[in-house]
């Protein structure tokens, strides 16, 4: 049975060779779907953070050229940066469909993912909410899921020298959930990524969407512990993607200080864990 699928990309600085890979990627695996007789309409919507709308429109035209016309398309823009879960709230509002990919435009598809978290989700009531396999720019595996975090976790992920998260190794695959099987479905993660959620889309609207109190970052682990409440999120070894994405620790004081203020109100919110 086909459903309706609604996108959202939330976009402020445009880096439009890894956009129109984002965005042919997201085509082809959304016509293989199609093709595969388990997926309908589709809306996609990049929301603009920023101030590129000219830029968008063009490149979502080039992209979506040779798409069906059951693929529409649109830029929202006009609003400034109001962060990124609540941009993805703008769409997430709005539309009405039975499934809502949150997508990072950093990240690359396969050609068959969505027709396999689709399918999952079909057979599969209990759970609200799939979760890809993921490498990164080069080819190396990214973790995608993860177990409650401590206060230590993050800063030996994102701060530690190289040789003081050797030393921790165990201890950050274990956070990072490294263990998972690549063989079979796993149906009860605590926490999955923003890059890539396919939700069901009454859920998620149950859940009000991201809590826009997050500007940067938490958003998904704060939205993946509300949604264990309403059903399960499952990861998928089977659906593929790329996420080209870096570390926060990599991207300046600013991004530090969004990085530590959000970190503070999910401990607030969830549960402080130290150690």
């Amino acid at each position: 049975m086909s459903v309706q699928l609604t996108v959202s990309l939330v976009v402020y600085g445009v880096d439009e060779t890894v956009l129109s890979d984002t965005l042919t990627s997201l085509r082809q695996a959304i016509s293989i779907a199609q093709d595969d007789g388990v997926l309908g309409g589709v809306n996609i919507s990049v929301v603009d953070n920023a101030n590129h709308a000219e830029t968008l429109e063009r490149l979502l035209r080039r992209c979506m050229q040779d798409a069906s016309e059951a693929i529409q398309v649109d830029v929202i823009s006009g609003h400034g940066n109001i962060g990124f879960g609540q941009a993805h709230n703008l769409v997430i509002h709005r539309c009405d469909s039975e499934y809502h990919l949150i997508l990072n435009p950093d990240v690359i598809m396969d050609g068959k993912a969505l027709s396999t978290g689709i399918r999952y989700l079909q057979d599969t009531p209990a759970a609200v909410a799939a979760s890809p396999a993921i490498v990164n720019g080069q080819g190396e595996p990214e973790s995608g899921c993860k177990r409650y975090p401590s206060v230590l976790d993050f800063l030996l992920r994102g701060f530690a020298p190289a040789w003081l998260r050797r030393r921790f190794r165990q201890r950050l695959h274990h956070y990072e959930m490294r263990d998972l099987p690549d063989d079979r479905i796993h149906d009860d993660v605590p926490i999955i990524s923003g890059c890539f959620m396919l939700f069901r889309h009454d859920a998620l609207r149950q859940l009000g969407g991201f809590d826009p109190r997050y500007f940067l970052y938490f958003e998904d682990f704060d939205l993946s512990i509300r949604a264990r409440a309403v059903g399960r999120l499952s990861y998928l070894p089977q659906m593929h993607i790329a996420h080209l994405g870096g570390n926060s620790a990599k991207k300046g004081l600013r991004h530090i200080l969004m990085f530590g203020r959000s970190a503070f109100r999910f401990f607030s919110s969830h549960g402080w864990r130290w150690i």
